[in-house]
């Protein structure tokens, strides 16, 4: 359930920034959709580095130290 909230919130970002891309070409910057594109990709990264950081501290995802 955990690997897959983290993979939502990535392609959650990855959509946004996508969303983005296209508001700025079609808009050519002159609305106020890609600032808003921007300020939900950055709250969606900022949750999922959240999810990341809490899930190592209680345990529930581990990392693999490499050899």
């Amino acid at each position: 359930m955990l690997k897959a909230l983290i993979i939502f919130l990535m392609l959650a970002v990855i959509i946004s920034l996508f969303s983005g891309l296209f508001f700025l070409i079609k808009d050519g910057g002159k609305t106020n959709r890609v600032v808003n594109s921007l300020a939900v990709r950055v709250t969606l990264s900022v949750l999922l580095l959240a999810v990341i950081l809490l899930s190592l501290w209680q345990g529930s995802l581990t990392l693999h130290p490499t050899p």
